[in-house]
Formats: C-alpha cells, structure tokens, sequence
C-alpha cells in the first residue's frame, strides 16, 4: 500500500501543479467551454476567483511532490476536488474522467494517512480541562 499511495501522491501533485500552474502561465491550450459552463467559468474569471483556485492548486500540489505537510495538502485540495467534480458532473461532463481519476488518486493517499485525520471522525468530543 505504501507504494501505491507514493505514486498516487506523485500523480495528483503532478496533476494540481501542471493544472494549477497552467491557470497562470497558460501552456496547455484547453477548449472554451459551452453554454452553462462558460457563464460559470467567466463569472469564475471574472471575479478573480480562479486565480484563489489555481493557487491552492499549485501548493497543494508541491506539498504533495515534496512529502512534507501531506495531510493539509490532501486538506486543502478536498473541496477543490469536490467543486472539480461537480462543475464536471453538472456542466461540462468531457472532463469527468481525468476528476474521477485525480479523485481516486486523493482517495488512495487519504488511505494511507488516514490516521492524521482520525480526530475529525469521533462522534463525540470531550474538551480537556
């Protein structure tokens, strides 16, 4: 399990740093979306909120090619995964296979350190004094 969660983890920082960076430098020509997706994407634009998405994206990214921080990285990419998964699920459906695929790689490195995430699943808290 080790080493499938150390090629998952090299594949999806691979993948958020190559994206990420991409919203900012623009070296990998991508189609325009259509009709919903391109008003959601230029509302997206416009309002600068891509530019947040891409960045995250690229620390998320090199957190997980260097090993260091890994769980905040698996962290902050959760809801960006969710919301590429969802904008591919609803809009723009050519791009769910590379979401599920990056999702399923996010999955197998959660596995693995799954134990830094332990207190967020107790169904009870108890404060210390």
């Amino acid at each position: 399990m080790k080493i499938a969660s150390s090629i998952a983890r090299y594949l999806a920082g691979l993948i958020f740093l190559v994206f990420g960076l991409n919203g900012f430098l623009h070296f990998i020509p991508l189609p325009p979306p259509n009709g919903m997706a391109a008003q959601f994407m230029g509302a997206l634009y416009v309002s600068h909120y891509l530019t947040v998405i891409f960045a995250v994206q690229v620390v998320g990214g090199v957190l997980l090619l260097v090993n260091r921080f890994v769980p905040l990285a698996l962290a902050i990419l959760a809801p960006v995964i969710v919301n590429i998964l969802s904008f591919h699920a609803l809009m723009a459906p050519s791009g769910l296979p590379l979401a599920l695929f990056v999702t399923v790689l996010w999955a197998l490195v959660f596995v693995y350190v799954r134990s830094a995430f332990a207190a967020l699943f107790q169904a009870r808290f108890q404060a210390q004094a």
